[in-house]
């Protein structure tokens, strides 16, 4: 017996063949063997079936939500703060660019 939950040819819904998922491959530039195809059309067929039973839940009356629990922005107050000058940051720089911190470069 078939169980539905891991087995997509139980499922109703259409069953995705090696040649769509040799095109995706394709069009993705994916070289893929034949065992690699017939194992990612299962694996997506799974995917698939998993999103059809979704959409299958009745959410008629669930509000939309960003996440599962409530949020409470904390905003604080926009006051001016006197900071000090770029120069005093910049004194204690082993190398600099004017007014930037010069470091070694990181892409060759």
């Amino acid at each position: 017996m078939a169980n539905s939950k891991t087995d997509p040819s139980s499922s109703a819904s259409p069953r995705l063949d090696k040649s769509t998922v040799a095109k995706v491959a394709e069009l993705s530039r994916l070289k893929l063997s034949d065992a690699e195809l017939e194992s990612i059309a299962q694996q997506l067929s799974m995917v698939l079936a998993n999103f059809e039973q979704l959409a299958q839940v009745n959410t008629q009356g669930v509000e939309p939500m960003v996440t599962p629990t409530d949020l409470t922005l904390r905003l604080r107050e926009d006051r001016v703060e006197r900071r000090e000058p770029a120069e005093a940051f910049l004194e204690n720089a082993p190398d600099r660019s004017g007014n930037l911190f010069k470091v070694p470069p990181v892409v060759g």
